[in-house]
């Protein structure tokens, strides 16, 4: 594949897009001082599902954009904790990172202690996409909606039970945010991955689970399961006819996973800049976004500045669940 080069004129429009084309460093855009060699994109997950589809078509699109290959890096293990401190520590500033719920809204507070600081060795540059977490039942359990399901476990309290994918995962942590606002009592099962979880879900053995729509459309579309809510703000296409948990009720709910593109903390701010203009308009591309649709991902690109302050706001939004659940790690 041949590489265009990222051009003056290109880094502008991006930065305009993002409010930053003001203060872009004129001097690094002249001399094309980054990137200067191809870049390492590690994802701190298995290859498959959601954060591949987000990082591979980012990664491809990024390319295009900085005149250097940008390539995917799979190094999963503790969390995304393994990745996540390889990363904090490198001195190679051609070296990003995909952020994720889990690693920088969840980790810090169900880890004693984690091998780097999450808000002090990195430098957030876009956030990149949001993917719905949708809430199923198998087939056998008695609710057709959200609101069945809470009046069925209220009547029920401890006897309904939902799966995750382990301890300290999405899927674990939007159901404990669900129980939090509906204030049920439903006994969670943790499983070692997202596959296991589903088989048991489908075969009757689990009564519900939260899982990224990417893993389940196929499963909700053919029957298999019935999914009672989304987590998203509005309904998805996918999905038209089931309504959100804040249609359902609770106003101002929102459960999604989310990936954005971190640096190490060592990057300077005119390549920060140079890559969030980019990672912005790699994620809103016509191929990208049809990728992003066919798994039911949302695109967002944002600056550095609203990636942050996204973070910052997951943080606080997460501390009090996983205090309350007493959210522990796998061993």
């Amino acid at each position: 594949m041949t590489s265009t080069p990222f051009t003056r004129r290109q880094a502008l429009a991006g930065l305009t897009g993002l409010g930053l084309a003001g203060a872009f460093p004129q001097r690094l855009m002249a001399q094309g001082t980054w990137p200067a060699k191809p870049v390492r994109f590690v994802v701190p997950f298995a290859p498959g599902g959601s954060s591949e589809i987000v990082a591979r078509a980012t990664a491809f699109e990024l390319t295009k954009l900085l005149g250097q290959s940008v390539f995917v890096d799979n190094k999963p293990g503790g969390a995304g904790n393994v990745a996540m401190q390889e990363v904090a520590r490198t001195t190679d500033q051609h070296t990003l990172i995909l952020g994720h719920i889990g690693t920088l809204a969840v980790n810090p507070y169900i880890f004693d202690k984690l091998p780097y600081d999450t808000n002090k060795d990195f430098r957030p540059i876009s956030l990149l996409a949001k993917v719905p977490s949708l809430y199923l039942v198998n087939n056998d359990v008695p609710a057709k909606n959200l609101k069945e399901f809470i009046a069925l476990a209220k009547s029920r309290p401890g006897q309904l039970n939902y799966g995750s994918a382990g301890n300290g995962s999405a899927g674990h942590l939007a159901f404990e945010y669900l129980k939090m606002a509906t204030n049920t009592f439903i006994t969670h099962v943790p499983y070692r991955g997202t596959g296991p979880q589903l088989t048991d879900l489908i075969a009757g053995r689990l009564d519900a689970a939260s899982v990224g729509a990417p893993a389940v459309l196929q499963f909700i579309k053919t029957g298999k399961l019935r999914c009672i809510a989304t987590g998203t703000p509005q309904r998805i296409p996918q999905l038209p006819d089931v309504p959100t948990v804040a249609e359902q009720g609770f106003p101002g709910f929102e459960m999604t996973q989310w990936y954005g593109l971190l640096a190490p903390a060592n990057l300077p701010q005119q390549a920060a800049d140079i890559l969030a203009a980019a990672a912005a308009k790699a994620v809103n591309t016509p191929a990208s976004l049809q990728h992003f649709s066919n798994d039911a991902a949302i695109a967002v690109g944002s600056s550095p500045a609203e990636f942050a302050k996204f973070i910052a706001v997951e943080q606080q939004r997460w501390k009090p669940v996983i205090a309350r659940a007493k959210v522990k790690p796998d061993n």
